[in-house]
C-alpha cells in the first residue's frame, strides 16, 4: 500500500475515528543532524509531563514520505511518530484538522505523547496509585495465628 487510499475525502472525524489518543515516538536514542548533534533523549529527560510539543510532517524524507517528526517546546527534535500511525496523523493534519500535542512520558526506548484533533489541550490520563511495594524481610507468620498458645 502506498497511502493513496488515505487521500480520498472523508467525511470528518471518520479518519481514525478519535479525536485525542497517545501516540509513540520512536528513534529518541538517535542524535539530531544539528550542528550540536544534540541528544533526543536528553531533551525528553529535560522535558515535564505535560509540555507542548509539535508534529511536523516530512513528505521529503528518504526513509519514509509518511513521516511526522515531533519537536519539544524548545523547538528540539525528539524523534518520529510510529511508521504504523504517521500516514493517519499526517493525513489529518493535511487535511487542516486542528491538533494539538503534549509529552506524556518514556519508558524504555519510546516516548509517548497525547495527541486531540477538533481543538482543545489534551487531556492526560490518570496515572492509577502506585501500591506500596512488597519488601521480603525473610518473616513469615505462623499460619495457624497468635493463638498457638504461647
Amino acid at each position: 500500500m502506498n497511502g493513496r487510499y488515505l487521500d480520498a475525502p472523508v467525511p470528518h472525524n471518520q479518519l481514525g475515528g478519535m479525536d485525542e489518543m497517545t501516540l509513540a515516538v520512536v528513534g529518541i536514542d538517535f542524535p539530531n543532524e544539528d550542528k550540536a548533534r544534540s541528544n533526543r533523549r536528553f531533551e525528553l529527560l529535560a522535558s515535564a509531563v505535560g509540555d507542548p510539543v509539535s508534529l511536523r510532517p516530512e513528505p521529503r524524507n528518504r526513509h519514509d514520505p509518511h513521516a511526522i517528526a515531533v519537536f519539544s517546546a524548545r523547538d528540539v527534535q525528539v524523534g518520529y511518530l510510529s511508521a504504523e500511525r504517521a500516514p493517519l496523523i499526517g493525513t489529518r493534519i493535511r487535511r487542516g484538522e486542528e491538533v494539538q500535542a503534549v509529552f506524556q512520558g518514556i519508558k524504555g526506548p519510546v516516548a509517548y505523547i497525547r495527541v486531540r484533533f477538533g481543538g482543545g489541550a489534551p487531556t492526560l490520563p490518570s496515572i492509577p496509585e502506585a501500591r506500596p511495594e512488597q519488601v521480603d524481610d525473610g518473616f513469615y507468620p505462623d499460619p495457624d495465628g497468635p493463638d498457638w498458645g504461647a
